[in-house]
């Protein structure tokens, strides 16, 4: 490389690496001394003083996970230590050249920035800023300041290959450059190249909700990702990492973002997917039916219409959630109708009527269980206080009534009778009233039997008399229809939302599974009934919601449009992303077509200035496996890694997979539960691809076209924009693929 700063260069990032390896080897010694520290004070617990050797165990437990995190961070980065610089100087302050990269390192001597965290508020300086005076926040405060120039490193195994001073020409360039890589490690590599509109989403408040309506290949899962790093980052002394959460739309994709989230430093939080979450957080497992199952029937008959009394869509609604709030309502007051004053003997110890205004209304922002916990408290409370003045006066009044009669009654067999009949009246009550006050508050709670929720959620759905009673909205018609369908015991899907909002109205949801912040990748295929019962149980509005209505395929049972999601959420903000990053130009105008014959009102998708190969339609009236091999091999042959047959239903993707490998082609099915495996043709249905992203896709049609129907043109979107580099569409004619 000519440039005049190579060399200077090289020497930089040789004196890093040097400098990093010799904290590895402190940090291996520290984790060698603590792991020797604990081990020593473990052996002497029971020769020293005990609280010395705990407390010397927890500060070496604590030293040693320092130091192991240390280690873990810079190994992750040893091979590329940063990707990128900035030659900035803050007013009033002498210029300064800033590396930036995955972690942060500093010069334990000076105490001088060798790395600076690309997460911290002076390297949004590079994402964010035009060369030239600037303003930059740090904790909400402003500061000025002079970006004089930007550099982008390519460092590959710890050599540096390549650098390149930014400006808008050259970002273009390294833009494309990174967006011409393979699917498998754009995800990892993204961090260098993040856009200011992606930044501002990435870096936007982060005590406040957002939601962001992306394009597809606009980078919402990039987004996602890097918002939870930025996110533990800033706010990582108030939250742990456990207590946050991001719901993804299958195990596939969890599996898919696996190698990414260790990257960020992100991989201790909640993944998980919205089915297994609920039942883990309300204690209940289910058969579900195939979540899938509905839609592919609905993909498979493209001209049914589905009824004006939908069941997925009603149950997804906020009139069910509204009929699940009448219920615990109803609930509750037959439970406010069993309260009655708390005796002991005669003596009463608390009103009824005040535990039930405790219970409807001083504690009415528990939950149902929970305020019947405190209600035991209030009256074991009550029972010790005034047990203790029942008895001490009862013990002065026997006392005085014994003196009276020791004093006053002359005769000696009355006095006798008299004091004997006192003490032994005395001896009887006490012991008995004491006896009453251990067992009072338990024999009185126990009228106040725990409501099962499955049950209670079977009971709604089966029993006439209490749907006409909680379905206000539907017709007798419609009970009916309801009533039907739930004869036979079978979980859906949509069934979830209401027993994870009859769970936390009245049993509460459990701290270890209360998530704080919740990050929501494909927002567009949760029901509004879903985001509110989650916002409900979890008591947070703190939610990060990715996701595209143009990719709505689950529309039957979920939001098509945003209104009502900014209404549950009034303190969000809106974002919307329509660049891709993902697709050429050419791949882009075809899903443009079938975006534009729509329903929804979306704006045409914006491709970023990268140009590739026309996508090809191959002619083929039937299935041909010699095609689709010859088609593979071309593929591969271009240096292609990644490689999709992407077919409309699962039925198909199941028969067709078969017939390849009969063929002995390298083919492997893609489902809810598998493994991405990069060496063979994966074969995949259209609503499983939604998320992921391939170096080339095929497309195939035979027996089952794409129809002009809502449901299709979003299947058919979702696969089109699949493709970074090369797409082709084998079918019996173009308009199988509504072109």
């Amino acid at each position: 490389m000519q440039h005049p700063d190579y060399q200077d260069e090289v020497q930089r990032l040789e004196r890093t690496k040097a400098y990093m390896h010799d904290i590895l080897f402190a940090s291996e010694r520290d984790l060698q001394a603590a792991q020797e520290n604990i081990r020593s004070a473990m052996a002497n617990l029971e020769y020293i003083d005990s609280s010395d050797s705990f407390l010397n165990i927890l500060t070496n437990a604590r030293f040693f996970e320092m130091a192991r995190t240390q280690k873990e961070g810079l190994e992750a980065v040893m091979q590329k230590p940063y990707f990128a610089r900035i030659h900035f100087q803050r007013t009033g302050e002498q210029e300064e050249f800033l590396y930036i990269g995955k972690t942060s390192l500093f010069d334990k001597e000076t105490n001088e920035p060798i790395i600076v965290d690309w997460r911290s508020p002076v390297a949004n300086v590079y994402y964010d800023g035009r060369l030239g005076d600037m303003i930059y926040q740090v904790r909400e405060e402003e500061h000025a300041g002079h970006l004089f120039a930007k550099r982008q490193y390519k460092i590959e195994q710890g050599e540096l290959l390549d650098f390149r001073d930014v400006d808008l020409t050259t970002n273009d360039e390294l833009l494309q450059e990174a967006l011409a890589g393979k699917a498998d490690v754009r995800l990892t590599e993204i961090v260098s190249t993040i856009q200011k509109e992606q930044n501002e989403i990435i870096r936007a408040h982060l005590r406040q909700p957002i939601l962001v309506q992306g394009a597809a290949g606009s980078g919402k899962t990039t987004i996602v990702l890097h918002r939870i790093s930025y996110f533990l980052y800033t706010m990582g002394e108030y939250f742990k990492p456990e207590q946050l959460m991001i719901l993804a739309p299958s195990q596939l994709f969890i599996e898919y973002i696996g190698d990414v989230l260790p990257e960020l430093g992100v991989d201790k939080i909640c993944q998980t997917t919205y089915a297994d979450y609920v039942q883990n957080a309300i204690g209940i497992k289910l058969k579900l039916q195939n979540p899938n199952e509905q839609l592919e029937y609905i993909i498979e008959n493209s001209s049914a219409v589905l009824p004006a009394f939908s069941i997925p869509q009603v149950k997804g609604s906020l009139i069910y959630r509204d009929m699940m709030e009448r219920y615990v309502k109803r609930h509750e007051e037959q439970l406010a109708s069993l309260f009655e004053d708390v005796f002991i003997e005669k003596y009463r110890i608390i009103r009824g009527a005040h535990l039930q205004k405790l219970f409807l209304q001083e504690f009415a922002y528990m939950p149902v269980e929970k305020r019947l916990e405190r209600i035991k408290l209030v009256i074991q409370t009550e029972v010790k206080r005034k047990t203790t003045a029942v008895l001490n006066s009862l013990n002065v009044r026997y006392e005085e009534a014994i003196g009276r009669a020791l004093n006053g009654i002359r005769n000696a067999e009355n006095r006798r009778r008299i004091v004997t009949k006192y003490i032994d009246e005395r001896d009887a009550r006490i012991p008995k009233i004491k006896l009453q006050a251990k067992t009072i508050t338990s024999a009185y709670m126990k009228r106040f039997s725990k409501l099962k929720i499955k049950a209670a959620y079977r009971d709604i759905v089966t029993n006439r008399l209490l749907l006409q009673e909680l379905a206000l909205e539907w017709t007798l018609q419609e009970q009916e229809l309801f009533l039907e369908v739930h004869k036979k015991e079978r979980w859906a899907f949509e069934d979830l939302a209401a027993l994870y909002y009859l769970h936390a109205r009245i049993k509460g949801i459990e701290d270890k599974w209360k998530m704080r912040v919740v990050f929501i990748d494909e927002v567009q295929d949760y029901s509004i009934f879903q985001l509110a019962a989650l916002k409900l149980g979890l008591e947070t509005d703190m939610f990060t919601m990715v996701g595209d209505l143009a990719q709505g395929i689950h529309s039957y049972r979920s939001v098509t449009e945003w209104t009502p999601v900014l209404e549950l959420f009034p303190r969000a903000t809106y974002a919307t992303l329509q660049k891709s990053y993902r697709t050429t130009i050419e791949i882009m105008e075809v899903a443009n077509k079938v975006l534009a014959k729509m329903d929804e009102d979306l704006p045409l998708v914006e491709p970023v200035v990268r140009h590739g190969k026309e996508p090809t339609f191959i002619e083929s009236k039937n299935f041909d496996a010699a095609t689709i091999a010859k088609l593979y091999e071309t593929i591969q042959t271009a240096g292609h890694r990644s490689i999709a047959l992407i077919y409309k239903t699962a039925k198909e993707a199941k028969e067709f997979v078969a017939l390849l490998q009969a063929h002995a082609i390298n083919a492997a099915e893609l489902n809810e539960n598998s493994s991405i495996d990069q060496t063979t043709l994966l074969v995949i249905p259209c609503h499983l691809a939604k998320g992921l992203e391939f170096d080339a896709v095929i497309i195939a049609a035979f027996d089952i076209a794409f129809y002009d129907h809502a449901i299709d043109r979003k299947l058919l979107y979702v696969a089109l924009t699949r493709a970074m580099h090369e797409l082709y569409l084998v079918g019996p004619a173009k308009e199988t693929f509504l072109l």
